[in-house]
C-alpha cells in the first residue's frame, strides 16, 4: 500500500484490536433494522396468498423490492451526502416503521389489499434506500481504516444470521398466529434502531469535505461531482461494470431456484425453509472468514478467489444429482459470495471520499441492483426450457468473466492503493 493510500494514524494495528462502542452501537442498530425487514419480507408475501393465489402477483411484489434502488439510488445517495447521516438513518426506520403501523391497521379493519401491499413494498424500499446507503457511509466514522474489512464482516454476519435464522422464522411463526400480528412487530422493531442512530458520535454525522474533490456550485450536493469522479476514476468505473456483469449473471442463476428445489430435486414445500437455512450458514461463515482471508492473502486475491469460488459452486449446484449436494454447492456458492462482498465494500469506503461517498454508493447500486430484475426476468425465460440451465449459464459466465478481469482484480487493486499487505 503506498503512503498516500495509508494515513500516518492508520499504521497496521493487532487484529483483535476492538472495534469500539461506537461501532457497536450501529452494528445493533443494523441488526435491529435488519431483523425487522426479515420479517417483513416473510410476512408481506404471506399476506398477500391470503389476497391472491396468482403467481404473477405474489412475484411482483419481490420485483417491487429493487424498484426503489433502480429509481431512488442516487437521489438517496444525495440525501445521505447532504444531510446529518445520524437522522437520515433515524427517518429511513422511521419511514418503513409507519408503514407497517399503516399495513397493519389496514389488516385488523379488513381494508387490506394488493395494491396497497405493492404501495406499502416500495415505501419499504424507500426507506431501505436510505438507510443501507447512510449505515455504509456511517462506517468509515466509526472504525479506523484498517478495521474496515473486519467492520464490513460483522454487518454482513449480523445480515445473514438475522435475515437467515431468525426473521425468517420469526415472520413465519407471527403470521400463523395472527395475519396483521408481524406488521406489529416489525414496526416496534424499528424503533430501537431510530434511537441508537441518534446517539451516534459526530463524526458519523457527515463527511467534511475533501479539497481536492471539485465542488458544485455554492456548495449544493450534486450528483454531477459522483459522476465525474467515478467516470474519472479508471479502476472503480471498470469495477462497477465487472460487479454489475458478475451480480446479474448471478441474478440469473438464482432466478428459478425455488423452483429448481422444489421440482428438479423434489424438495417437499415444508422443507424449503431447511434448505434456505443450510445457504444461509454458507453466507454467514463466509461474512466471517472474509476479514481473515483479505488480511493473509490480500483483497485482490480474495476478490479473484471468491467469484471463481462462486461461479464454480453455482454451476455445481446445477449439476448435482440429489438435493444435499445441491444444498452444499449453493452454500458454498453463497459463502463465496460473502467473502466477496467484504473487501469490495471496504475498498470502496477506503477510495471514496467521504463527501462523495453517498452519491457515489448510490450510482453503484443502481447501475447494478437496477440489472437485477431484467437479468432475473431473463433467467426465468430460460427456465422453461429447463430449470437447471439458468445455473450453468450463470456460473460459467461468472468464471469466464473472473479469468479475464484477474489483472484488474489483483494488478488494478493494488495499483488503487485498496489493497492491504497479504
Amino acid at each position: 500500500m503506498t503512503a498516500t493510500a495509508t494515513p500516518r494514524g492508520d499504521r497496521v494495528r493487532p487484529v483483535k484490536d476492538p472495534l469500539g462502542r461506537d461501532f457497536g452501537k450501529l452494528w445493533t442498530a443494523a441488526a435491529f433494522s435488519n431483523l425487522a425487514d426479515g420479517i417483513g419480507r416473510t410476512a408481506v408475501p404471506l399476506i398477500a396468498t391470503t389476497l391472491t393465489r396468482d403467481p404473477l402477483a405474489i412475484s411482483v411484489i419481490g420485483a417491487l423490492a429493487f424498484v426503489p434502488w433502480l429509481l431512488f439510488g442516487l437521489p438517496a445517495g444525495m440525501v445521505v451526502d447532504r444531510f446529518d447521516r445520524r437522522v437520515v438513518m433515524a427517518l429511513a426506520n422511521g419511514i418503513r416503521g409507519a408503514v407497517a403501523v399503516w399495513l397493519a391497521v389496514l389488516s385488523v379493519t379488513g381494508s387490506l389489499s394488493l395494491w396497497t401491499l405493492f404501495a406499502g413494498t416500495l415505501a419499504f424500499g424507500l426507506g431501505e434506500t436510505l438507510f443501507d446507503n447512510a449505515t455504509n457511509a456511517v462506517i468509515p466514522g466509526v472504525v479506523r481504516r484498517d478495521q474496515l474489512d473486519r467492520a464490513n464482516g460483522w454487518m454482513q454476519a449480523a445480515q445473514v444470521t438475522i435475515d437467515n435464522f431468525i426473521a425468517t422464522p420469526i415472520g413465519g411463526i407471527l403470521f400463523a398466529v395472527a395475519l396483521g400480528l408481524p406488521l406489529w412487530i416489525g414496526a416496534a422493531g424499528y424503533v430501537v434502531p431510530i434511537v441508537l442512530a441518534l446517539f451516534l458520535p459526530l463524526t458519523a454525522a457527515r463527511a467534511l469535505r475533501d479539497p481536492a474533490v471539485p465542488s458544485a456550485p455554492a456548495g449544493r450536493i450534486t450528483a454531477r461531482e459522483a459522476v465525474v469522479y467515478l467516470w474519472g476514476h479508471s479502476y472503480l468505473r471498470s469495477m462497477v461494470l465487472f460487479t454489475s456483469f458478475i451480480g446479474s449473471a448471478l441474478a440469473l442463476a438464482q432466478s428459478v431456484l425455488i423452483l429448481y428445489f422444489l421440482d428438479t430435486q423434489n424438495v417437499a414445500p415444508a422443507a424449503v425453509g431447511f434448505v434456505t437455512a443450510g445457504i444461509g450458514v454458507g453466507a454467514l461463515v463466509g461474512s466471517l472468514v472474509a476479514p481473515r482471508l483479505v488480511g493473509r492473502f490480500g483483497r485482490g486475491r480474495v476478490m479473484v478467489g471468491a467469484v471463481l469460488t462462486g461461479g464454480v459452486f453455482t454451476v455445481l449446484t446445477g449439476v448435482a444429482p440429489e438435493v444435499w449436494t445441491a444444498v452444499i454447492a449453493f452454500a458454498l456458492m453463497a459463502g463465496a459470495v460473502s467473502v466477496w462482498n467484504v473487501p469490495w465494500g471496504s475498498l470502496r469506503q477506503q477510495i471514496v471520499p467521504a463527501a462523495l461517498f453517498g452519491r457515489v454508493l448510490g450510482i453503484i447500486r443502481t447501475f447494478t441492483w437496477g440489472l437485477f430484475p431484467i437479468a432475473t426476468l431473463i433467467g426465468g425465460w430460460i427456465g422453461r426450457i429447463d430449470l437447471r440451465l439458468p445455473l450453468y449459464i450463470g456460473g460459467a459466465a461468472t468464471i469466464v468473466a473472473t479469468l479475464i478481469a484477474v489483472p484488474l482484480l489483483i494488478g488494478g487493486t493494488r495499483r488503487a492503493g485498496a489493497d492491504v499487505p497479504g
